[in-house]
Parts: structure tokens; C-alpha cells; sequence
């Protein structure tokens, strides 16, 4: 989703392989959309670069940035540092502890988390932590890590919302969201209708057609030749999507919960090796990023502002705290406690920024490629690099098999959110036509020019976050309700089945 005549900000989206902007002085690979415009394509492009202004005025502005780690903050507050009180219990739930067969659901608090963090967990986390690397300096992954403590208590309050005004319909099925937090819980039709259209355009973007290019790329990185045929990868894909996503939310609960834990570990594992190797670098690297990120007389005060500008838009853009996507996936949950879902929600932003960002991010300093300043090193090729100096062409395989699952995963884990909208706004009906041209549209992403899906994607994901954050400003009273009245009994399981 990278603007490339207003060069904002946030550089990758989760799911997305871009690099930088023409206009900044880099060069964007690995994407199939760099040719010559012809000249009937004029107003095409003319809406492709007004799109791409608008992205960068809601992306790239201070007041953005503002509303969601603000929200963050508040939420910390209110909640009592639920970050700290509610991690061991978070864990426990994890565990299948407090799984019970007859709560009303349809996956465990496991296969929640995983579908989540599908989404959430993208190439994001491979180019968009070497991009704010890039431009602020090793101090944006400080900032990163701020951005996602604080998203905790959002994920927090916004999944607890989210099980609370679910509904359970009489068929079986389960629909939650923020959509239905605004109708249910503040009787805001019109507005959960925006938040439903705004998520319903954002799937066929965000969530399939840019990810089935980063497949593509991630599989350019093992084998240049199989950019000529991005049309058969996209079929493949399709297929294989199709396959996932056809069999609704328990089958996509139940891939994801394989994929995400094999993906997670086979990077995290690549990255603890290289680390292993430059060991004795890790105590000055861990120095350089605080160093960057809170001393401005070392570095200088414009570092710093840049540490802190492209590391809070980069940890808020990677784990979607506030945006309202993964509590559609969350709603799912079995269970008849709501704080319990928000607990275990509260756990993506500390694996996906935390743990997986950070890995990216160290490997990018200890080795020392983030002082290298190449234009062919940006995005996913920076990581790439600084995995091959290591632990050589594995290392750089490692990054292109990474791309593609993270790639993948978003997009199974994308269209439950994008049949959950449609749902909302078109009843149980327009699920299946939906799923069809989701599944039909991953073969066109792969092999097609997505600037201007990128930029309509970006448009709609901020416009998802505005009425989301409304619904947790007004009801962040209930949720802190929801939540003293659960940690006042006892945590045991066999304790812990009253409802509140």
C-alpha cells in the first residue's frame, strides 16, 4: 500500500511486500505493476495517484498516529495495566485449560488466536520492519515496541467488546465484530454499516490481492523465473485458497493453527541462529536501538523524530491494534466469557511485534545492514541480506518461504473478516457468492498492476479504524466492568465458569 507520489509514512503494510517510493530515492522490487502506462490508461492513473494522495493525508499525519497509540494509552490506563495482570492468565488460557465443549463457539481460544494472528502476521513483519529500520534509524524498533504494549490493552478491550455483542444465530452460526459492538452495544446502525462496507472493500485489497502478489514475490526470491508466470502461481493459489476457505471458519481456524506456529518458528528459529552467530554484538546492538530511539544529543533530534514517526506507524500498521479487524476472527471463540477472548487477543501484538518484528529487527542491526544504504537493500531484501551475511543462501530462503506463508495465511485469515462484513450488510446468503469471487480474485492479484487496489485498501483500512475507535471510547466503562467483574473470582477453571 505504498504511496508513491506522497512517499508516506508507513512504507509495508502486514501481508504486503513493498519497498520504499520512487519519489524517496529507492527502488520498489518484486511487484509486476512497473510498466509503461499507455495512453488510454490516463485517467486511470490520474485516479490511481488521487487515491494514492488521499492514503498518504490519513496515513501520513501526526493526528492518526495520534488517535490510535492515544487509544492505546487510554486503554492501558482504564484497563490497569492489563498487559501485566493478564499475561500469565493469557497463557494459561492458551493452554486449552478453560476449554469447555458446550460453551457456544466454534474454535478453541488456540484456533482464535491463530486465524488472528494469520492476518496480523505478514510480510509486514520481514520488509516493513527493514523499511522503518531504513528511514528511522535502529531506534524505530524501540518505538515499535511501545506502540505494541500499548496495542495490547486495545486488542484487549476491543475483542473483549466483540464476544460481549456477538450474535449467535439459530442456524449455528457466529458473527462478531465491531460492527456489531456499534449496533449492539451503542445502537449505531448506520455507523456499523460504514465499519462492514469499509472491511468488505479492504478484503479484496489488503487481504487478497496484494497478498497474492507477495507470493509471488516470496517465491521470486528462491526462483527469479517464476515472476513470468504469476498467472499459474495465482491459479495454484486460488485453488489452494478456494480449498480453505469454502469449508468457513472452522477449516480456516483449523490451517491456520498449523501454518502460523510452523511459520512463526521457522523464521524466529533462521533469526536465533544468526543471532547465535553475532552473539557477542547483541549487548551494543540492544545499545544502538535505545541509543536512536530517547538520546537526541548522540544522534541528533531529528533521528530521533524519525525513529519515533516511521517505529509508531510501523508497530501500529503490523499488529492492527485499533484498526478492528481481528475481532471478527476472535468472536468465534468458544467460550461464555468475554474477558477471557480479550486476554488471549491481547497476545498478538506481543507475538507479532514483540517477538517476530524484533527478530527481523535485530538480525538487521547486529549484522550491520542497516548502515549499508543501498538502493537494491529496501524492504524484504535488506532482511534477506542480513539473514544471507549469516547463515548464507538458507538464510535468504528463509525470507522468500517466509513472504509466502505469511502471504498465504493472510489471505485465508482475510476472508473470514471479508464474509463476516458481508454478512452484516447482505445476510448469510452473500457469504458463499462472496467466498467464490474472493477465491477467483487471488489469481487475478498475482498477476495484475495493484497500485491503485493498494491505495482504495489503505483509504477503506483507515476508515475501518475511525468507527472502531469510537465504539471503544464509549464503551471502555463496560469493558473495564467486564473485566473487574471476571479477575474478582477465582482463576481456577473448575472456579471460573460463572458468567459475570
Amino acid at each position: 500500500m505504498e504511496n508513491q507520489q506522497s512517499g508516506w509514512i508507513l512504507g509495508v503494510k502486514p501481508g504486503q511486500y513493498l519497498d520504499l517510493a520512487q519519489n524517496n530515492g529507492l527502488k520498489q522490487t518484486g511487484s509486476h505493476d512497473n510498466q509503461p502506462i499507455p495512453d488510454t490508461m490516463h485517467p486511470l492513473q490520474t485516479l490511481t495517484d488521487w487515491t494514492g494522495q488521499v492514503a498518504g493525508l490519513l496515513w501520513g499525519n501526526a493526528l492518526t498516529l495520534a488517535l490510535l497509540l492515544g487509544m492505546g494509552l487510554y486503554l492501558t490506563l482504564r484497563m490497569g495495566l492489563i498487559q501485566f495482570r493478564g499475561f500469565r492468565h493469557s497463557l494459561a488460557l492458551l493452554s486449552g485449560a478453560y476449554d469447555r465443549p458446550h460453551h457456544e463457539g466454534h474454535i478453541t481460544h488456540f484456533e482464535a488466536l491463530s486465524t488472528a494472528l494469520s492476518a496480523t502476521i505478514g510480510t509486514g513483519n520481514i520488509a516493513g520492519v527493514a523499511t522503518a529500520i531504513s528511514l528511522g534509524g535502529p531506534g524505530a524498533l524501540f518505538w515499535m515496541w511501545v506502540t505494541a504494549f500499548f496495542g495490547m490493552a486495545t486488542k484487549f478491550t476491543e475483542c473483549t467488546l466483540a464476544l460481549r455483542f456477538r450474535e449467535v444465530r439459530k442456524e449455528g452460526t457466529i458473527a462478531g465484530g465491531p460492527m456489531y459492538t456499534l449496533l449492539h452495544g451503542l445502537n449505531m446502525k448506520r455507523t456499523a454499516m460504514l465499519f462492514a462496507s469499509f472491511a468488505l472493500i479492504a478484503s479484496f485489497g489488503i487481504g487478497n490481492m496484494v497478498q497474492a502478489n507477495s507470493v509471488v514475490d516470496g517465491l521470486g526470491y528462491l526462483f527469479p523465473e517464476i515472476r513470468h508466470y504469476a498467472w499459474l502461481v495465482g491459479l495454484v493459489l486460488a485453488i489452494l485458497v478456494g480449498a480453505v476457505i469454502l469449508g468457513g471458519v472452522k477449516r480456516i481456524a483449523r490451517v491456520a493453527s498449523k501454518i502460523v506456529p510452523f511459520m512463526a518458528l521457522l523464521y524466529v528459529g533462521a533469526a536465533i541462529l544468526v543471532l547465535i552467530n553475532y552473539l557477542p554484538q547483541i549487548p551494543a546492538a540492544f545499545a544502538t536501538i535505545f541509543n536512536h530511539a530517547l538520546n537526541p544529543l548522540a544522534v541528533g533530534g531529528a533521528a530521533v523524530g524519525e525513529a519515533i514517526r516511521w517505529g509508531v506507524a510501523r508497530g501500529l500498521f503490523s499488529n492492527e491494534a485499533g484498526l478492528g479487524s481481528s475481532p471478527m476472527a476472535h468472536a468465534a471463540a468458544r467460550t461464555d466469557q468475554p474477558v477471557r477472548e480479550g486476554l488471549v487477543a491481547m497476545m498478538e501484538p506481543f507475538i507479532d511485534t514483540l517477538v517476530i518484528c524484533t527478530m527481523t529487527g535485530l538480525v538487521i542491526v547486529v549484522t550491520g545492514a542497516w548502515t549499508l544504504h543501498r538502493d537494491d537493500l529496501v524492504g524484504a531484501a535488506l532482511t534477506a541480506h542480513a539473514f544471507q551475511t549469516s547463515i548464507g543462501v538458507s538464510g535468504a530462503s528463509v525470507v522468500g518461504i517466509g513472504l509466502s506463508l505469511f502471504a498465504f495465511s493472510t489471505i485465508i485469515a482475510w476472508s473470514y473478516y471479508g464474509d463476516r462484513s458481508a454478512s452484516f450488510l447482505f445476510g448469510e446468503r452473500a457469504v458463499l457468492p462472496y467466498r467464490l469471487l474472493y477465491t477467483l480474485l487471488v489469481m487475478v492479484g498475482a498477476a495484475v498492476p495493484l497500485k491503485l487496489v493498494w491505495n482504495i485498501a489503505d483509504i477503506t483500512n483507515i476508515l475501518m479504524a475511525l468507527p472502531n475507535l469510537l465504539s471503544l471510547l464509549l464503551l471502555a466503562g463496560l469493558a473495564q466492568r467486564l473485566k473487574n467483574a471476571y479477575f474478582s473470582r477465582s482463576l481456577k477453571p473448575e472456579q471460573n465458569e460463572a458468567r459475570p
